[in-house]
């Protein structure tokens, strides 16, 4: 059957044709975008077709989140959710009246979120001061970034973890030790997670962690409510994920298209990867799921201090630490032409300023040596995150075809001005700048790396533009006394409108090579929509993240709302 979606404001993210003023699908695919005349659609739509007047709503095509860890949100329903506390000792005590609450026989693990990451010196919490709250049962508690544990004495000994215990990835994801080597309870990276089955065996429990279609449901159907119909998952958490994704795929459940990524961490364990990489794919590939990127952390966090940096911390007095870097141009090179002889994509996580150089410099030199070998380069190096840029950097994606990926939602200020204790100010004010990129002619697609319950709400598109526009953060503002109307520096950093739908539609397909079936509204391409309350355009750049789905189509098929209120649907011959 035909539809019709007619008086409405239309946004196509097709650069030849931006606005339109109608839209009609038959089945799954467009077959007309332009404007809202019948001399132009009727001989189109047929006297059957199903027309609605949408009474000037506006519609944009499918939103695209291009890298988010939906199983990871998923996986961490059973974290204990924290109030953001100012005071180490407020965090304590609270921590202390739960466990209290909540014996160990109830609870033989406690797993709290979040405590701010600037709670505690460059040198982090310990596991003593962890101790006095809870020292019966193992504790760990996470910081705002994800990146950093805090975890107690019991959870260090049941994981048997001491001053002769590698770390799993030494500078980076690693335990930070004291000047024995003993570990302090301040934790980097997750490396925990490589010596929790010990600790798990032990106590004689395991999280309740099984993905399943409820549970993975559930965040599902967020992305449903809120217009994303398509993501890129930057990190398969495990076999079991894709195992459901493709039970409800086959069903017919699915609604969305799903990118994952293989995550590695070396040149060494790369060929391993790739090969489980291909393996899913074997198994797990199907019209609506791919399995196409290897993903590495070249660097770790800015607020954290173990991003990669081409100056040393400003807090170090013998300016020899310079952060964190996973592996050097040659090594990641090696990896770069690796991808690109087994037609796979790269997707880094970087965050510093000399991990952005690192990877670009690798990027280049690994397609001379592919040229000069007469190889043709299909690899496609999508740089995340790129917090922390030099000015001499900027236009380098643009000259090497790189891609960037920014999480929006961070524009604020999200994780406030912690990076301060290891960068100068003038380096923190000149952060998360995508402007001069564009300018370039880079390509770069908007996500919100959302990884837990917690943030979850903050993966609404029309959140992050909101952002991402203003540099104010509605949940977490920086203080005004500060920061002038809590607006993030720079304030020449805001993205417009129009980059940032797009950046989240068309760019976003093309970074998931489905730029030729989504990401706009053309005839031919997937009809995959929302309609929504108000025209970002029009309404106060404060409010934008306020605007409703009325409605989403995957696929020709309404999976949330309704197209109407229920007396403007007709077909052509009359009134339903």
């Amino acid at each position: 059957m035909i539809t019709l979606l007619r008086n409405a404001q239309v946004f196509t993210a097709e650069e030849e044709q931006p606005y339109a003023e109608a839209v009609a699908y038959e089945n799954e695919r467009l077959i007309y975008v332009g404007k809202d005349d019948p001399k132009e659609w009727g001989r189109l739509v047929g006297e059957e077709a199903r027309i609605v007047d949408l009474g000037g709503k506006f519609v944009l095509p499918g939103f695209i989140d291009s890298h988010i860890h939906p199983a990871a949100v998923a996986m961490s329903n059973w974290h204990i959710k924290v109030p953001m506390f100012e005071r180490a000792g407020e965090l304590l005590a609270y921590i202390k009246a739960y466990a209290a609450d909540h014996p160990k026989e109830e609870i033989p693990f406690l797993y709290f979120e979040y405590y701010p990451t600037n709670m505690f010196s460059a040198d982090g919490p310990t596991k003593e001061l962890l101790d006095t709250a809870v020292s019966d049962r193992p504790c760990l508690c996470q910081d705002f970034g994800d990146h950093m544990h805090w975890v107690n004495s019991k959870m260090l000994e049941l994981m048997e973890v001491d001053a002769r215990t590698p770390d799993p990835v030494p500078g980076l994801e690693m335990f930070v030790r004291d000047e024995e080597g003993n570990p302090t309870g301040w934790v980097k990276e997750r490396a925990w997670m490589s010596f929790a089955d010990k600790m798990y065996e032990k106590i004689g429990w395991k999280p309740p962690e099984e993905i399943t279609e409820k549970s993975l449901g559930t965040v599902l159907n967020f992305f449903k409510e809120n217009g994303i119909t398509a993501l890129f998952d930057a990190v398969v958490e495990s076999e079991e994920q894709l195992s459901v994704l493709r039970a409800m795929d086959d069903g017919g459940r699915l609604k969305l298209y799903y990118d994952g990524a293989v995550r590695f961490r070396s040149f060494a364990d790369l060929p391993e990867k790739i090969a489980v990489l291909r393996e899913y794919q074997r198994k797990y590939g199907s019209r609506h799921i791919k399995l196409q990127t290897m993903k590495l952390f070249l660097d770790g966090t800015n607020e954290s201090g173990n991003g990669a940096y081409l100056e040393p911390h400003i807090n170090d007095p013998s300016e020899a630490n310079y952060g964190e870097i996973k592996m050097e141009e040659e090594e990641l090179k090696r990896c770069f032409l690796l991808c690109n002889e087994e037609g796979l994509d790269v997707h880094l996580h970087i965050v510093g300023d000399r991990a952005f150089r690192t990877g670009w410099k690798a990027a280049a030199a690994a397609k001379k040596e592919a040229a000069a070998r007469g190889k043709e380069w299909v690899s496609q190096i999508v740089f995340a995150h790129c917090e922390l840029v030099d000015p001499a950097d900027m236009e380098k994606p643009a000259q090497l075809g790189i891609r960037v990926n920014w999480s929006c939602h961070w524009s604020g200020g999200y994780f406030g001005d912690d990076a301060k204790h290891f960068i100068s100010e003038e380096k923190w004010n000149n952060m998360y700048q995508f402007n001069p990129m564009l300018a370039a002619g880079t390509q770069v697609a908007f996500s919100s790396d959302v990884i837990t319950y917690y943030e979850l709400d903050r993966a609404n598109p029309f959140f992050g533009i909101q952002v991402a526009n203003t540099r104010i953060d509605p949940q977490f503002p920086l203080d005004p006394e500060v920061y002038p109307g809590s607006v993030r520096p720079p304030e020449n950093g805001r993205l417009s409108l129009e980059v940032l739908l797009r950046g989240y539609t068309i760019a976003g397909a093309e970074q998931l090579h489905w730029e030729e079936i989504m990401g706009s509204l053309k005839p031919g391409k997937l009809a995959n929509l929302c309609i929504v309350s108000e025209n970002p355009f029009s309404v106060e750049p404060g409010k934008i993240k306020d605007i409703e789905f009325h409605s989403v189509v995957f696929e020709g098929e309404v999976i949330w709302g309704r197209l109407s209120d229920g007396n403007t649907d007709s077909h052509q011959g009359g009134v339903i």
